[in-house]
């Protein structure tokens, strides 16, 4: 069962981010574009993360996921202090510890959804034959068995985000980034890619933090964060209030 309220309070944190400032430079500029974030979202939760574009969501999720690293702060994730490990530590890290899943699949087009789905476990120290069970095992979970040694092209949009999550759960990692995942979806797709979700974070306890813009999506998870101009803040910027009442 999916983390009541009280319980989601009550859990330990799997991510803890204090003071996390995010500063890129272009040219002789500074620009702060995360500014001292403290986070902590429990174990089990399943959090959408929204704010106008522009306001750092797509940067605080890279952060969490270990793709980029902080200018300034500590994050952990899972007890680990991943800002300071070095750069074939963080990819072992992330290989094991972290789904991703993005808007446009990120899928190659070359390769059958099964091999897609065993990218991540080239980094292990898994047989061929073990790798073909898990990408087949994660295939399963998501309702495309049938499409395994279908290529991208031969699957619809809704199919080859499923893939995407076949993959992004292939290690069994307990933390699910997802950046807006039905963002190039049909209206229906949307539904089945966010229903998969929440029975992933449900039914086999996944984290998930995932970036939307759009209100219906975020109606799927527990609890909503909002970014502006770099801050958490408590209420929604008027920009995103007038969309949900639309």
């Amino acid at each position: 069962m999916p983390l009541t309220h009280s319980e989601a309070r009550a859990a330990k944190p799997i991510v803890q981010m204090h003071g996390v400032k995010k500063i890129y430079e272009r040219g002789k500029q500074k620009v702060e574009v995360l500014h001292a974030i403290d986070l902590d979202i429990p174990q089990g939760a399943f959090i959408a993360l929204m704010g106008p574009s522009g306001s750092g969501k797509t940067t605080l999720l890279n952060l969490i996921g270990g793709l980029d690293s902080p200018s300034e702060g500590t994050i952990r994730v899972s007890g680990k202090q991943i800002d300071q490990l070095g750069e074939d530590e963080l990819a072992s890290w992330r290989a094991s510890s972290v789904g991703f899943v993005f808007q446009f699949y990120n899928l190659l087009p070359m390769l059958s959804a099964r091999k897609n789905v065993e990218i991540p476990l080239l980094l292990t120290k898994l047989s061929a034959a073990e790798r073909k069970r898990h990408a087949l095992t994660a295939l399963e979970l998501v309702g495309l068995s049938e499409r395994a040694e279908h290529h991208p092209n031969e699957l619809s949009g809704g199919q080859q985000q499923r893939v995407a999550i076949a993959r992004a759960i292939v290690s069994d990692p307990k933390l699910l980034v997802c950046d807006e995942p039905t963002g190039d979806l049909d209206r229906r797709s949307a539904k089945e890619v966010l229903s998969l979700l929440q029975a992933l974070n449900a039914s086999y306890g996944k984290t998930i933090v995932m970036v939307t813009h759009d209100p219906k999506a975020a109606e799927y998870a527990q609890s909503v964060l909002h970014l502006d101009k770099g801050s958490l803040v408590a209420d929604p910027p008027s920009d995103a209030k007038a969309e949900k009442r639309a």
